[in-house]
């Protein structure tokens, strides 16, 4: 690793604006790692602010405010935070150097020869796990900024002894153009964020932007069309290819969905058979993201028995199908699905596992995503049993779409809609029966209400 960047030179106290964030923790457990006397500020308390104070001692305030950016050598603020931010307003005219997170990511990426960044609308974090678990279990020592915190690493990002790093890659703002990438994998490419994107051919041209900026090798999902439509006619130093089909170079066989969420398939090679692969996480498309998993772990240099036999250790990530208890015959589990494929893997998933009945706690999430893709949202959700939703979390914006919950109830048969979480965690609770599987599903505080339900 070569921390040669000039903006971190003679930097001693760096200071994170909306610390909490899945994107900042990583990078904080990083630079913490290295020396750096970190600082940070949130508006909202949770589970991450408790671990940065209480297990790493780092120095917090609660609410954002001129006076917290005192003493920062560098200051790094989330894109979610808004430019009318005192603090940020602060620290723009400090004359301290003050960055957009994605800037610090990609200096970080830069730091190592063999960086594997995996991007993809979705099971970005699923994959980026496993892969970092992967290379753990066969003996490499890997670095790693992960967009949800795995019980394993100890939190969502690993400061490793070799010059090997995974990096979940968010299209998000094309946040994924900052970084330093040697090694691409390209799971998925799907309609979202079009705040931003605005076209579905606009973030398959970013896609192919990055695609472009591997150094060593490009993994892709062959059987996604958009995928294909990325990459098509790009020259790169290498492509492999997987996917459900022959026609890619690496894909599954005999795929078996064992009780109690695990499955295990035959993993081919063209028409070679390398092995049986057996995975502690259910559904279908977890078996893709594991061969995705496995062939970048191969490529970075871990002995392919070893990859294989490693994907059976991997447990999940927080808030992805993370089973939070069973009550009384009922399971109750939470998965930070948000986008229609998402809550579609997810709900099929668990319809895999036997369960009496499927109860699907969705609370939407932005108001532009919501009303773009309604009527998907609907199809997807009435896969469920039952449907409980949660007015729409508005996070960054504001509803000018004129976009209520209630839209996206009144097109899901039998759907209910609930405007806070306590109605939600009291009507489920009084009809759920055992046997029922009670899933909350959204990337933003859904997961309070499973605790209610849990409590209750």
């Amino acid at each position: 690793m070569k921390n040669d960047s000039p903006l971190l030179k003679d930097k001693k106290h760096i200071h994170f604006i909306g610390i909490g964030g899945s994107g900042m923790f990583p990078l904080v457990q990083i630079l913490h790692s290295m020396g750096y006397y970190i600082t940070g500020s949130d508006n909202n308390p949770g589970d991450t602010i408790d671990f940065e104070r209480e297990k790493m001692g780092i120095p917090i305030q609660m609410g954002q405010r001129a006076e917290n950016i005192e003493g920062a050598d560098l200051i790094v603020h989330t894109a979610a935070i808004m430019d009318d931010n005192p603090e940020l307003i602060a620290a723009k005219a400090s004359g301290v150097p003050c960055i957009e997170r994605s800037i610090l990511l990609g200096m970080v990426t830069s730091w190592f020869d063999d960086c594997i960044c995996v991007c993809g609308t979705h099971g970005k974090t699923t994959t980026s796990a496993m892969l970092t678990q992967i290379l753990l279990e066969s003996g490499m020592d890997p670095s790693a900024v992960i967009g949800g915190k795995v019980e394993s690493l100890g939190g969502s990002g690993r400061l490793g002894s070799s010059e090997v790093m995974v990096c979940e890659a968010c299209e998000f703002v094309d946040t994924f153009l900052q970084l330093d990438p040697d090694i691409a994998v390209i799971l998925n490419i799907d309609a979202d964020h079009l705040d931003y994107f605005k076209t579905l051919d606009n973030i398959i041209a970013s896609f192919r932007k990055f695609a472009s900026m591997a150094k060593k090798a490009v993994i892709a999902h062959g059987d996604d069309p958009n995928v294909r439509k990325a990459l098509e006619g790009l020259p790169l130093p290498k492509l492999i290819t997987y996917g459900n089909s022959p026609e890619c170079d690496y894909y599954p066989q005999n795929i078996v969905h064992h009780e109690g969420g695990r499955c295990s398939y035959d993993l081919m090679h063209h028409a070679t058979k390398i092995d049986r692969v057996a995975l502690s996480i259910p559904g279908g498309h977890n078996v893709l993201n594991s061969i995705a998993a496995i062939i970048a772990a191969v490529e970075s240099g871990a002995d392919q028995a070893k990859a294989i036999a490693a994907a059976d250790t991997f447990r999940g990530v927080h808030r992805r199908f993370e089973i939070l208890g069973r009550v009384h015959g009922i399971t109750i589990a939470d998965d930070y699905a948000h986008h229609p494929a998402e809550i579609e893997a997810t709900l099929l998933a668990a319809k895999e596992m036997n369960f009496r009945k499927i109860w699907a706690v969705h609370q939407p999430f932005t108001y532009s995503r919501t009303s773009l893709l309604l009527d998907d949202f609907a199809r997807v959700l009435a896969l469920a049993d039952h449907v409980v939703l949660s007015e729409i979390m508005g996070s960054r914006e504001k509803n000018t779409y004129n976009i209520y919950a209630k839209d996206l109830r009144d097109k899901i048969p039998g759907a209910v809609w609930f405007p806070e979480f306590p109605e939600i965690a009291d009507y489920v609770v009084k009809h759920a029966q055992p046997n029922d599987l009670v899933i909350t599903m959204g990337c933003g505080d859904v997961y309070k209400c499973a605790k209610m339900m849990l409590e209750r």
